[in-house]
């Protein structure tokens, strides 16, 4: 062999077994010596990984967000404010437009919501969006409904939420059915018009205009939204029971003529609905009964402030100023659970939408045209971001923030609140005004007469 050293010891070992020779004193020393340095490098080594496992449990201990998911599972990573790759503005921003896209074959769905399983996010920012709206309680789901020419919104209830729409493109037709004896309620609606539809109502929509139509719907649940379809309740009832209820010629037989799409018919769209279809009418009911369900918000008053506009779509315990049909819009939210306020915001180019908060609820939008700086001010943390047409923002409750229109096209939202009572707001030049002078001075160390120039609280 070429080791020389191996064949030493082997020798020595030879020699020893047949008696021949013992090993020398020195030789035995020598390996005394290197059995105990193995020792002390293996105790070393015992140690070294001793005191590392020690150090990791430290960090686990004190600080509980280290290797931890936006979820909170164990070996994920940390999320938002808490030091992951996702930046804090997460939080309150959501580029839709990076969204998965449900495809159906009528039209088109995405979302900005919470999901309970971290694998049915898109990508970190949109779980950190959902996780925000979802751990601060904001009763709020986002999401937009295209609909294609001749599409069908399949008819469909939901389980846990109020649904509110707003047009932003195109015209539809839309039913509504309550609870048994209740009136079905048909209306045509054209963009700039919202749609209410209360929980557990049945509706459909659809497009029967030559434009793809385009809805933003804002559901009143940050859980994740139950929903079932009129077809898919149909294929899940066994035959002879159908039978029963429906009564059709032919009976159990006529039913099992129906067969169930490979496709989802979320969105339908039959490629022969000419052939199926030969006469189809899309009458308005009576005006009671359609603004119930229904408010012209492209025609209703303008609520002006230096810098833009409001119009609103809500409940007014005062009702001095609104018509016969929009108090039936404005009663009709109020008498239901966990209804929300819809508005559009525009605020001119360079304007300002001055900072301010709700006593009584979360607020979402989407960004229909220009472009805006924002900020959001929490309790020890603060964030100011860009954001442009198509992305969704949120603002929880008590929470300060602005928006300032930085295009030279005019900034454009559609706006929802979580309350079907009426919205209680504070601006910043409110409370800055009616603030005492020297509490105020004592507060910012400044003269008391700095503070004298300041107007009063609005009249407004």
């Amino acid at each position: 062999m070429d080791n020389q050293a191996f064949e030493m010891h082997a020798e020595t070992f030879q020699r020893s077994s047949k008696g021949e020779e013992r090993p020398k004193k020195e030789e035995r020393l020598g390996s005394r010596s290197l059995l105990s340095l193995f020792l002390v490098c293996l105790l070393a080594c015992a140690l070294t990984t001793l005191l590392g496992v020690l150090a990791l449990a430290l960090v686990y201990v004190t600080n509980p967000a280290y290797g931890r998911a936006p979820g909170g599972g164990p070996g994920e990573t940390p999320s938002g404010p808490q030091g992951s790759r996702v930046e804090g503005r997460f939080q309150f921003l959501n580029h839709l437009g990076k969204a998965k896209v449900y495809t159906y074959p009528g039209g088109e769905i995405q979302w900005a919501r919470f999901r309970k399983e971290l694998e049915a996010y898109d990508n970190e920012e949109q779980q950190e969006f959902g996780k925000s709206l979802h751990s601060h309680g904001s009763k709020m789901t986002f999401g937009t409904l295209r609909i294609k020419s001749g599409g069908l919104r399949a008819p469909h209830w939901h389980f846990n939420a109020n649904e509110h729409g707003y047009l932003l493109q195109g015209s539809a037709w839309v039913g509504v059915l309550g609870p048994d004896g209740a009136a079905l309620t048909t209306y045509n609606v054209t963009a700039g018009q919202v749609i209410f539809f209360p929980r557990n109502t049945v509706h459909w929509v659809k497009n029967a205009g030559s434009e793809d139509c385009l809805f933003l719907l804002f559901f009143s649940t940050h859980e994740e939204l139950q929903t079932l379809d009129v077809d898919d309740a149909f294929f899940s009832t066994p035959e002879d029971i159908a039978a029963r209820a429906l009564q059709p010629k032919g009976g159990v037989k006529f039913i099992r003529t129906f067969q169930k799409q490979a496709e989802d018919q979320a969105v339908n769209l039959p490629p022969n609905l000419e052939q199926l279809v030969h006469n189809a009418t899309y009458p308005q009911s009576p005006d009671p009964l359609v603004w119930r369900y229904f408010y012209d918000l492209k025609g209703s008053a303008e609520d002006r402030f230096p810098g833009g506009l409001f119009q609103w779509a809500r409940y007014r315990r005062n009702a001095t100023g609104l018509t016969p049909t929009q108090r039936i819009f404005s009663d009709s939210l109020n008498q239901h659970k966990d209804t929300l306020t819809l508005a559009t915001l525009r605020i001119f180019s360079s304007a300002l939408g001055q900072p301010h908060f709700h006593f009584n609820a979360n607020e979402l939008g989407y960004i229909a045209s220009g472009c805006a700086q924002v900020g959001v001010i929490l309790s020890g943390s603060s964030f100011t971001f860009s954001a442009g047409i198509g992305d969704v923002l949120f603002f929880p409750v008590g929470a300060q923030h602005y928006l300032k229109s930085v295009c030279d096209e005019d900034l454009l939202l559609v706006l929802a609140y979580s309350t079907g009572d009426q919205l209680e707001t504070l601006r910043f030049n409110s409370y800055f005004g009616s603030t005492a002078d020297h509490i105020l001075a004592q507060l910012f160390h400044k003269p008391q007469a700095d503070f004298q120039s300041l107007p009063g609280a609005p009249s407004q």
